[in-house]
């Protein structure tokens, strides 16, 4: 069973029938975003960490109203722990030692963040054009 072109309700409902894990959900999002690598939509992914947080809560039910549910997020967001570079040379290494109130709250409703997307250097252009050309993955 796949996941692709699915609502965050069908996934939910996948999850809670146990048709599938939330591990296979995060495996099955990273073999998308692997086999589009050539759309360069991500400049950063949190792949172990991410199959990390799926995996614990495959071990514990969780009544989250997003548990389980993978997110990317535009890289424009500050995440705790993880490389924001606001698609900008200048914060290649810059890894922010807080998070968004946004993804702070997506993240307590349970989301799993898998990475980061691609985007104009500081959100100024239209043309999605920068020097990231194959993303980092977050060790």
């Amino acid at each position: 069973m796949t996941i692709k072109y699915k609502t965050i309700k069908e996934i939910k409902g996948m999850i809670s029938s146990k048709e599938i894990s939330n591990k296979e959900v995060v495996q099955e999002v990273f073999k998308l975003i692997k086999d589009n690598h050539h759309l360069n939509a991500f400049i950063t992914l949190n792949e172990q960490k991410s199959i990390e947080k799926a995996e614990e809560l495959d071990k514990k039910a969780s009544d989250l109203p997003l548990a389980g549910i993978p997110i990317a997020q535009k890289d424009l967001f500050c995440t705790k722990g993880l490389r924001t570079t606001c698609g900008s040379k200048i914060l290649d290494n810059f890894v922010p030692p807080y998070s968004a109130t946004v993804i702070e709250n997506l993240e307590n409703a349970g989301c799993i963040s898998v990475g980061k997307t691609n985007m104009d250097e500081f959100a100024m252009g239209s043309s999605n054009e920068d020097y990231f050309l194959v993303p980092r993955v977050v060790e």
